[in-house]
């Protein structure tokens, strides 16, 4: 299939891993890199894997809940004073109130701030405290913990700050240091100078087709459309040096399937691989915690999120029940871990569809792997 989609066009560039365990059993990548040089997608290649890149800042956040650092049941101002500004915070004698916001309604999608309400633009979001301090000001757009809204930029922000908040890292020192770092993985968030320096290893994204909807046509106060469109960036962007170098936990992460599944593979690995441990197999449990089970107010599609992660729903048809967490990335990246069998599948890819969620390559991979299982 892989093949025959190279091949055809269906595919430009791609790569793609499954992992049973510790063992990579599926290893493949081809096609182009750079559609203008006709570069070729080589073994090394990386390319934007757009909102994948939250289950790597999800797992930033599982290592510190991991260590008794962050409780996913406390309040996000316990951690972060400022972010208790419009009644986010406790109330009188402590109280946890229905406008309080908890880290599981960050990581689950359901704190109501699925976006800023002051108007942004990408490259604001790259100064990481001044974008996490609009956040930290402004009011939920509804009640926290009533039902999700996909925080599809936002969610980076508000993670990342937890994470330098608790540790005096960045997110994506943090990553670095204590993930991607121990396993040998190539994956960024924020690219450093050794692949800045590579620009013949970073794949050019291929922008979608048009659908012909345009998000600005409704209304002003519109959730999806004030999540989707402040800020928006084009895919043309994602080989710009400043954007590479930002730390957009939520977008902005560099990979190829490969190293995807690697870091992945310790949700699949009950916590530790290469005699590296990094959370316990109770820590993992709670990822498939439902946080929120019904359509989505951002994306309009029935999602369940668990903690940091969505569990499967009827949006992405190619992941099976069970205890099985994912996410993708816009354009079609996906990468699942299977709690349940003990495997990870990751594809990573330069020619994007214009579903934000369940478009029809990675489903059809991921059935055809499910199959063969």
């Amino acid at each position: 299939m892989f093949t025959r989609r190279i091949e055809g066009g269906e595919e430009l560039g791609a790569s793609l891993c499954v992992m049973q365990g510790e063992d990579v059993v599926v290893d493949l990548w081809g096609g182009t890199a750079d559609a203008a040089s006709s570069r070729p997608w080589e073994k090394d290649t990386v390319a934007n894997t757009y909102s994948l890149t939250k289950t790597m800042t999800a797992l930033a956040a599982l290592v510190l809940i991991d260590r008794d650092l962050l409780d996913p049941d406390a309040a996000v101002a316990d951690y972060w004073p400022e972010f208790a500004a419009a009644g986010k915070g406790r109330g009188s004698g402590g109280r946890i109130g229905e406008g309080t916001v908890l880290v599981r309604h960050v990581l689950g999608h359901t704190s109501g701030l699925a976006g800023w309400s002051q108007p942004v633009r990408i490259e604001d979001v790259y100064d990481t405290p001044s974008a996490a301090a609009l956040l930290a000001a402004q009011e939920p757009w509804w009640t926290p913990g009533d039902g999700s809204g996909y925080h599809a930029i936002s969610f980076g922000t508000l993670v990342g700050e937890l994470v330098q908040r608790i540790t005096g890292m960045s997110l994506g020192a943090f990553f670095a240091k204590e993930i991607a770092g121990p396993l040998e993985a190539d994956y960024w968030i924020g690219a450093p100078p050794t692949l800045l320096d590579a620009p013949e290893r970073i794949a050019t994204m291929v922008a979608p087709p048009p659908t012909g909807f345009d998000l600005t046509s409704l209304p002003a106060e519109n959730i999806t459309r004030r999540t989707l469109t402040n800020p928006a960036f084009s895919p043309d962007l994602t080989t710009d040096p400043d954007f590479l170098a930002a730390e957009l936990g939520a977008v902005n992460g560099q990979g190829h399937a490969r190293s995807v599944a690697r870091i992945q593979s310790i949700l699949t690995c009950a916590g530790t691989v290469d005699g590296h441990r990094f959370v316990s197999p109770t820590t993992i449990d709670r990822i498939v915690e439902t946080q929120a089970d019904g359509t989505d107010r951002v994306l309009g599609a029935p999602i369940r999120f668990g903690l940091g992660w969505a569990l499967p729903s009827a949006s992405m048809p190619g992941v099976p029940a069970g205890r099985v967490c994912w996410w993708t990335g816009y354009g079609g990246s996906v990468v699942t871990a299977d709690l349940d069998r003990g495997i990870t599948v990751a594809y990573v890819m330069n020619k994007m569809s214009p579903e934000l969620v369940g478009a029809a390559r990675p489903n059809k991979y991921l059935e055809a792997i499910y199959s063969a299982v």
